[in-house]
């Protein structure tokens, strides 16, 4: 079995737990019943219990981008230095989108924050294991713009959480947990992920320039604050000294940014205004650059 939390998406249509289940190749963990913020369940976990850390022995964990920005900062790196040093790249769709998974100990599925006494970073921990033993779906039906959220009880086999006296409603758990200030950071990136899945052929098969800025504006901040202080950036976006100055200081308003960012690229939703003229002056470089390359190209042909 695997530790973590599972997020699922149909861009057309709502996939329910029961589905899961029954579709799944191998005996799912995943009880049919949906929940709402106000369903009760019974979970707890504790030190006494005979099965602690055991789903950390076994984990599959995606990391988040509010994941990586808490992780890097407790233990004081670069974001880039995070991402080489914890973590392993996957592609999270056909198309190559890129996504990260927490590194395992050496052959092992072993967390590598599993410390002798419990995990090393708790307090930092990544939203996947704040959920467990629950887990979550974003979902956006057929022919709505509303991306709403559903949960499920996960059950495994290894875990005696489930036997504890404990009931309390998802709202509860999730707010003991800690993981509303995660989902809110991380909602605009899962609404960007969901919206590229749903829309498919529409949009395009992504360009690797779009793939790059998406994989910088999600796990590296630090790349991204350059890359918003540079002069090309400056000279395309209008934002005020204030606005750059917080940029520069605040990571989480960095990271919503980002996102801004991402959705004016990928899906032209314009919120950060554009200087005049900055455009036609930026069509008119490349077209320009691509004149150039085209006469050297005839030129070294000849």
């Amino acid at each position: 079995m695997r530790a973590s939390r599972t997020i699922l998406s149909r861009g057309d249509y709502e996939m329910d737990p029961k589905e899961i289940r029954d579709n799944s190749p191998h005996p799912s963990p995943v009880e049919p019943r949906e929940l709402k913020l106000e369903s009760r369940f019974r979970f707890r976990c504790h030190e006494g219990i005979a099965c602690f850390n055991a789903c950390c022995r076994n984990i599959d964990i995606s990391l988040t981008p509010y994941d990586i920005l808490r992780l890097k900062r407790r233990l004081a790196m670069s974001s880039k230095e995070f991402v080489a040093r914890y973590t392993v790249p996957f592609e999270m769709d056909a198309d190559g989108m890129p996504g990260v998974k927490m590194l395992t100990k050496p052959g092992t599925s072993e967390c590598a924050f599993l410390g002798e006494e419990g995990c090393t970073v708790y307090e930092d921990r990544p939203v996947a294991c704040r959920y467990y033993a629950l887990g979550s779906m974003a979902v956006r039906k057929k022919d709505s713009a509303e991306v709403q959220d559903i949960y499920f009880v996960v059950r495994e086999s290894h875990c005696l959480g489930h036997d504890e006296a404990r009931a309390q409603s998802v709202a509860e758990y999730r707010k003991s947990q800690g993981i509303e200030p995660y989902d809110d950071m991380n909602r605009e990136w899962r609404d960007i992920v969901l919206k590229k899945r749903s829309s498919g052929p529409t949009v395009g098969k992504p360009s690797v320039r779009s793939l790059q800025l998406f994989d910088m504006c999600s796990y590296d901040m630090d790349s991204f604050r350059e890359f918003i202080a540079s002069e090309g950036f400056r000279n395309m976006f209008d934002l005020s000294a204030e606005e750059r100055q917080r940029l520069a200081k605040d990571e989480d308003a960095l990271l919503r940014f980002s996102m801004r960012f991402l959705k004016q690229v990928l899906f032209g939703e314009i919120t950060i205004p554009l200087k005049d003229g900055a455009r036609e002056e930026r069509i008119d470089r490349r077209k320009a650059l691509w004149e150039q390359r085209r006469t050297e190209a005839i030129s070294r042909h000849r």
